[in-house]
């Protein structure tokens, strides 16, 4: 499979028109200043970048491979800071300089195993000592429709189990836990949350949400 890292056809065209529901947790971002340098990565069209400030952060920033994406973000908060990414995962970003770093419906997003590995270190070099990464994610799902999904993708292409293909084409990824924990090794795991989310596509999954700190 190509482009397991971007998938920017999709995310340029129908993915740029989905609504991501993923609902942010404003708790775990209590005992953070409200000038604390926020990074958004995979912001999308800023949904969570705008109602991190709507909770009174000052300094939150998004960020997304898609140019498409970004274009509506510009569109649904000018007020805000957008930028678009041309060499994902790299940041344009001096290490420690970004105290919080959201991953929100991001991973499912990036198939590939060194593609994931990448991004998390990339954030792990740009977040402060200190720092938290908050993450929130599909994990795998056990009905009869995703295990034949998981299991078809995975006979074909040689992807890990959990990989798919969705119906208008994206290529996805559901976690078991253990992987999102290995994933975050680096980091202090502070806080782990089931929930259920409504995919872009509209169907009811299960997720995770994890706080993870920078040691």
């Amino acid at each position: 499979m190509k482009d397991l890292g971007d998938q920017i056809a999709y995310w340029d065209g129908i993915g740029a028109t989905k609504t991501f529901t993923h609902p942010v947790n404003p708790t775990w971002l209590a005992g953070a200043s409200r000038t604390a340098r926020i990074l958004d990565y995979g912001c999308g069209y800023g949904r969570v970048t705008a109602e991190l400030s709507e909770h009174g952060f000052s300094d939150v920033s998004g960020v997304d491979l898609s140019p498409a994406l970004i274009a509506r973000a510009r569109r649904l908060r000018p007020d805000l800071r957008f930028t678009v990414l041309t060499s994902p995962p790299e940041l344009p970003c001096d290490p420690g300089t970004v105290d919080v770093a959201l991953l929100f419906a991001v991973l499912t997003c990036i198939p590939d195993d060194d593609a994931q590995r990448a991004l998390v270190t990339e954030l792990h070099r740009v977040l402060a000592p200190g720092g938290l990464l908050y993450v929130s994610d599909m994990v795998l799902q056990d009905d009869k429709r995703n295990r034949h999904r998981y299991a078809t993708h995975a006979d074909r292409f040689g992807t890990p189990y959990g990989v798919f293909t969705t119906d208008n084409g994206a290529v996805c990824r559901h976690h078991d836990i253990a992987r999102l924990h290995a994933l975050l090794s680096g980091f202090d795991l502070t806080d782990e949350h089931p929930i259920t989310v409504t995919t872009m596509n509209g169907h009811q999954s299960q997720a995770v949400q994890l706080l993870a700190r920078k040691r």
